[in-house]
């Protein structure tokens, strides 16, 4: 009898198309069309929304500190695809992305900027300080580090009510090394409160490279004496904030108590408008930006999936300047509070 002969398959057809991942290696959300879009036009919104906030203060109507989010947009952008209505977000004063993700309205956030009477804290909070209760965002805070553990103490009243909302408590890499992080670590950890620690490592803590302020560098470990677990996610791809995202939110409504999410990801400017920056290279922000951008990377996507043509992300980008240009219109004519706003909410 003939040996039997041993079908073969050209490896060819079936091997199976290696599954996306993000620049470190960690896994990435698998994007529809309508999710992409999505993340493309929200992120955009920010990126012109800073732009026109920046132009503003250099023509004098944005008092104050400024601090901008241009090139950290998928971090706010992918958790805020994961989250769910009731969740709460709080933040430090790099925060107008923050705002504009949990959907609060441009013109709102800017006439609050300009310190006008229909911002969202009716002109007397500025950048650093506006709050949307229906939209369960929370500030906007100055003092570095103070948000954690408010967002802690969010945690503890989800907890209290039994609801399975959940908390996200963004700070920075400076604001890492503060102490009542730290605390706020042990309570959440002790208690198993409802909440995700989001270390935003933009690689600089105010002009201080993280490599020269910190002895851990690798913030997602910073909880590890706690029993606190930790990612560390390309923060410069909204896919893989979205994954993280879904798998910390699940961990803290299954009852497992918080989590850390250290996202890699990297500001264009300066720590606020006054800093110039002059403590990095302008060829290691060029190559950030034309390696890492997270808006190009959707518009690559995209291009490449035939899911939009250059004319229909054309089209987006145009709508997207014309909402912010109404916002910048809309808050240079608004009236600025009465001074009897003076004495009004102070609490005695």
């Amino acid at each position: 009898m003939a040996p039997r002969k041993t079908a073969t398959v050209s490896s060819r057809k079936t091997a199976a198309k290696p599954a996306a991942k993000a620049s470190n290696g960690g896994p990435v959300a698998d994007f529809d069309r309508n999710e992409e879009l999505k993340a493309y036009r929200e992120m955009l919104l920010i990126r012109r929304f800073e732009e026109k906030a920046g132009q503003l203060y250099g023509m004098g109507f944005i008092g104050g500190f400024c601090h901008l989010y241009i090139g950290q947009e998928a971090v706010v952008v992918g958790m805020q695809m994961a989250q769910k209505d009731g969740d709460q977000v709080i933040t430090a004063y790099r925060d107008h992305g923050h705002m504009l993700a949990t959907g609060m309205e441009a013109r709102g956030v800017m006439a609050e900027l300009t310190g006008r009477r229909s911002g969202y804290s009716h002109g007397k909070g500025g950048s650093m300080h506006m709050f949307s209760k229906e939209k369960h965002f929370y500030g906007g805070h100055g003092i570095v580090g103070a948000q954690v553990s408010l967002g802690t103490g969010l945690a503890f009243a989800n907890r209290y009510r039994g609801n399975d909302n959940v908390s996200i408590a963004y700070f920075g890499d400076g604001a890492a090394n503060q102490g009542q992080v730290y605390e706020s670590f042990n309570m959440a950890a002790l208690w198993k409160l409802p909440i995700v620690y989001i270390v935003e490592n933009n690689r600089y803590a105010m002009g201080t490279s993280t490599a020269r302020a910190t002895a851990q560098s690798n913030y997602s470990l910073r909880g590890s004496g706690f029993g606190i677990p930790g990612i560390q996610v390309d923060g410069m791809d909204v896919r893989a904030v979205k994954a993280a995202a879904d798998e910390a939110l699940e961990h803290c409504r299954s009852g497992k108590g918080p989590i850390i999410l250290e996202m890699l990801t990297y500001r264009y400017r300066g720590h606020s408008m006054s800093d110039p920056a002059k403590y990095r290279s302008k060829d290691e922000v060029q190559k950030m930006r034309s390696e890492h951008d997270p808006i190009e990377q959707v518009k690559a996507r995209l291009v490449e999936k035939g899911w939009a043509s250059e004319d229909d992300l054309k089209a987006i980008d145009k709508d997207v300047r014309d909402i912010v240009a109404d916002s910048a219109d809309f808050a240079q004519a608004d009236p600025e509070p009465d001074v009897s706003e003076l004495y009004t909410d102070i609490l005695l």
